[in-house]
């Protein structure tokens, strides 16, 4: 297929997605009315966190299966909605551990009903509570729904049960990834690079490669070495995703990736960057910048620029590369069909082509 032909199939396939989450959230809403229209309303917040996003890990379910052979695109289509859920519960509960109100420029759930109750008359302290307790029962209604969309999927009994395991294991990698987070906020010591991509890898990297590549190979009836193997590449470009995402939110450009490039440091956020920054001669001229929470930009430019002297910005770039070559690497197995090589290959590139 030509480069129009995969931009056809990758609109069909987000389209079957987006088909499967409409109709779930259109049932949940229906279902909710009859517990009143505050119900309905967080339904409708819950789903406007879940509509226009890039549909990533679904994206990796399709990868596997349809590269395998796998034919019940509506059976894919509802165990990546499922991942897309997953995704979404994570993303609510995260912004309530960071403090989050805003989420790419706009007011989260947590932001929405804050700024509710303030337009009704609460105090700020009452707001901020009523924000964050409907975004952790929106985050928890998600977290559970993840679940039932596999049971939907229509698959054999063994199939889900498998599908099942690997679900849980990204959510319990992940709730280990953010309590490692939450413990780095409070230690004094800067942690290792090490401890930073284990970090990144348990938190974020599990759910969104690792275990989606392999819910979608297990759906296709894959081998027991395919499915390991897609978990081996999951896990390496998974990192490399992760540290280049973390340069992203200091040298991106804000309208590409939508996200702020003064957030991260304002908030002293734990990465690759940072970590190694901190064995240089140079750290001592921004150790008081990181994460002054209100560093001006031009503080931040000094940041950039001693990140740059100092060969952190470099020393990032190359482990990006670095792990995604291991993840290139793992598709070299014998075991690996040619198809699925040709279907990950752009993945790779795609993480490699964001590194500046």
């Amino acid at each position: 297929m030509d480069g129009s032909d995969l931009k056809t199939v990758a609109q069909q396939r987000q389209a079957q997605v987006d088909g499967v989450l409409e109709r779930f959230f259109s049932l949940a809403k229906n279902r909710a009315e009859a517990f009143g229209t505050q119900y309905v309303e967080l339904w409708e917040a819950l789903e406007a966190n879940t509509t226009g996003g890039k549909r990533f890990r679904p994206r990796m379910v399709f990868a596997a299966y349809t590269s395998l052979g796998g034919k019940d695109t509506e059976a894919a289509a509802y165990v990546g909605a499922a991942f897309e859920l997953l995704h979404t519960a994570l993303i609510v509960h995260d912004d309530v551990i960071d403090h989050d109100f805003t989420r790419r420029g706009i007011p989260n759930i947590s932001g929405s009903y804050r700024n509710r109750a303030l337009n009704a008359g609460a105090s700020a302290e009452t707001a901020e509570h009523n924000g964050i307790s409907a975004a952790v029962i929106a985050g928890d209604l998600a977290l559970f729904n993840a679940y039932r969309l596999l049971d939907r999927s229509g698959v054999a009994h063994m199939t889900r049960q498998r599908l099942l395991e690997v679900m849980d294991d990204a959510l319990f990698a992940s709730a280990a990834g953010e309590l490692i987070d939450v413990d780095f906020s409070i230690s004094a010591e800067m942690p290792r690079v090490d401890d930073i991509l284990t970090m990144e890898r348990l938190k974020t990297a599990v759910y969104s490669f690792e275990c989606p590549l392999q819910a979608g190979a297990i759906l296709a009836g894959a081998s027991d070495d395919v499915v390991a193997t897609l978990g081996d590449f999951g896990r390496e470009i998974g990192i490399a995703y992760q540290i280049v995402d973390d340069l992203l939110g200091v040298f991106g450009e804000e309208a590409e990736t939508g996200k702020t490039t003064i957030g991260d440091l304002r908030e002293g956020k734990r990465t690759v960057l940072i970590s190694y920054a901190t064995s240089t001669a140079e750290w001592p001229r921004i150790a008081p910048l990181i994460g002054k929470s209100d560093l001006t930009e031009d503080e931040a430019c000094q940041v950039r620029e001693v990140l740059i002297s100092s060969g952190a910005r470099s020393f990032a770039q190359g482990l990006a590369r670095y792990y995604a070559n291991r993840a290139l690497a793992r598709l070299a197995e014998p075991h690996i069909p040619p198809a699925l090589r040709i279907e990950l290959h752009p993945v790779a590139d795609a993480v490699l082509g964001r590194v500046k």
